[in-house]
């Protein structure tokens, strides 16, 4: 279980993160909403401890995140995996290369350098791929794969990670709604198959109420709402969302999702039917 206990961050006189409180049970899928600058971001990088807290704890399974330094500090980042809205991709390197950086923290740096990985490692990462539809990209530079190819290797690269929770930074933002609708779907399909705890931030509430079973909504570095999807009122909206409510529903995406939803359905009526 991850617990933040009146967390704060502050940066000079912003309170980027403030007085947060939350505790996040295993294998749940959490969609945290709210406008740009609400803190979103910077609650997720004081969970991995990119950046310190200000003030209060963070502790996972009864450890403090915030005591941590050095190999233990790596091992909690290696559990806690990140994924990032620019991919964080080494351009020049091939697919399964970049996946195979997650093992980073299990390695020796010259090896690495080399690209001398175990033989183990090498299979994690292949099916690491495989699951997202991308082993044929496998020997193929990061950079010729399109956006959304991108963001599941970033995917796969976390998984080879053996993580305990995967925290995912608007992953969907600079997708188009066909290729946001396939990563969405991997990391549902990662936290309902391998239980692990998925920590997603969204700047649309749609992918959140279409694929999260829980929602946090965030407002000037507060936590202004917590609770299922179906509890989202429009007043509830409207304190999140401010004057940019309006720009919180993305249709494209909505309608994308909803058609795919239901073909999936169709689909699970038609093999019950035979």
């Amino acid at each position: 279980m991850l617990e933040l206990r009146n967390v704060t961050k502050a940066f000079r006189e912003t309170l980027a993160v403030n007085n947060v409180s939350l505790t996040f049970e295993p294998g749940q899928m959490v969609g945290v909403i709210g406008r740009s600058g609400a803190g979103k971001s910077t609650l997720l990088r004081l969970i991995n401890r990119l950046i310190p807290a200000s003030e209060g704890e963070i502790a996972f399974e009864g450890t403090s995140v915030g005591t941590l330094s050095g190999r233990e500090l790596r091992a909690w980042r290696a559990r806690c995996a990140m994924i990032f809205q620019q991919f964080n991709l080494v351009n020049r390197l091939d697919v399964l290369t970049n996946v195979l950086i997650g093992r980073i923290g299990t390695a020796h740096t010259l090896p690495v350098m080399f690209k001398h990985f175990p033989a183990d490692d090498r299979a994690t990462a292949a099916l690491a791929l495989d699951r997202l539809d991308l082993l044929p990209q496998a020997l193929q530079r990061a950079d010729t794969l399109s956006g959304g190819q991108q963001q599941r290797v970033a995917i796969a690269r976390a998984l080879v990670q053996n993580p305990s929770l995967i925290l995912a930074d608007e992953p969907i933002a600079s997708l188009d709604p066909r290729n946001a609708r396939l990563v969405m779907d991997a990391l549902r399909r990662i936290n309902q198959q391998d239980r692990i705890t998925v920590i997603c931030n969204l700047h649309t509430l749609d992918a959140a109420r279409a694929y999260c079973d829980r929602i946090v909504g965030m407002a000037h570095g507060r936590v202004v709402f917590d609770g299922s999807p179906e509890q989202l009122t429009a007043r509830v909206i409207q304190e999140i969302y401010g004057d940019e409510t309006e720009n919180a529903v993305d249709e494209s995406l909505t309608s994308t999702i909803g058609a795919h939803m239901l073909a999936s359905s169709m689909g699970q009526q038609m093999a019950a039917a035979h």
